[in-house]
């Protein structure tokens, strides 16, 4: 005869078995849940004990256990024999896994870290081509402070989140494009500190001739978190590099 402890040890892992594979679609094509097999201990220890063949069926409820003689045990999860067959402890589950080495192969493993998704791929993809808002100046251009007419920050939209703004500067008629868009970034980026705004992004940037100079209209969005953008102003960093360049920032 079976001896109870490993039989009710052997039930928990089949129990254990079933709980898992359940989670999986064990069905055939008409939805209906098929018998699955499991070992469970029977009988003897160490090297004596050998391995019954049992079947459950997660419609049926029952067990059906191949014994050594070849008869068939059958007892349903639901009687008082098989709810006394899976009442075990905590430290009998812990026998059967360093006793008899269980596994359970085939069993769903455990979920290994979240990829990302295509839309998180795609906006890191779009922050690594963020630059700053002043352009890299050719090293044949010269700086020289009579470029720089004059120039006025004012805000496009009302109330308490005023965020939009724009830069209109007046500069020499010729002056290199580039050396006009960095006058109104850091024009920007003064007035900005001032409101205690330490991030701008640059939204667009127009250009005209208009009584022999050349006027810049430049619109940004300030922050205080630093946002998304191909050309984001840092407000700390933008006046240093302005003052390294000798383009006023007032």
């Amino acid at each position: 005869m079976v001896a109870l402890e490993q039989r009710r040890l052997g039930m928990a892992a089949l129990l254990g078995a079933a709980v898992l594979l359940s989670a999986c679609s064990d069905t055939d094509g008409a939805g209906t849940a098929r018998p699955m097999a499991a070992s469970l201990a029977s009988g003897g220890a160490g090297e004596t004990a050998t391995l019954s063949r049992a079947r459950i069926s997660t419609k049926s409820g029952e067990i059906l256990i191949l014994e050594a003689d070849g008869t068939v045990t059958t007892m349903d999860l639901d009687s008082p024999g098989g709810r006394d067959a899976f009442a075990v402890t905590e430290a009998d589950l812990a026998a059967l896994n360093s006793n008899l080495d269980l596994k359970l192969p085939g069993l769903p493993l455990a979920p290994g870290p979240r990829e990302k998704t295509a839309q998180e791929k795609a906006l890191e993809e779009f922050a690594a081509r963020t630059q700053p808002a002043l352009p890299v100046m050719r090293p044949e251009v010269e700086i020289d402070p009579a470029q720089f007419i004059a120039v006025k920050v004012q805000t496009l939209s009302e109330g308490s989140n005023a965020d939009l703004v724009e830069v209109t500067a007046n500069l020499r008629e010729g002056v290199d494009a580039d050396i006009a868009f960095s006058y109104a970034t850091c024009a920007l980026a003064g007035w900005a500190k001032d409101n205690g705004a330490p991030y701008g992004r640059h939204i667009r940037t127009l250009q005209a001739k208009r009584d022999g100079k050349l006027l810049i209209g430049s619109a940004f969005t300030l922050s205080q978190d630093k946002p998304m953008g191909l050309r984001v102003m840092e407000t700390e960093e933008t006046l240093r590099e302005c003052r390294a360049r000798g383009i006023p920032a007032a």
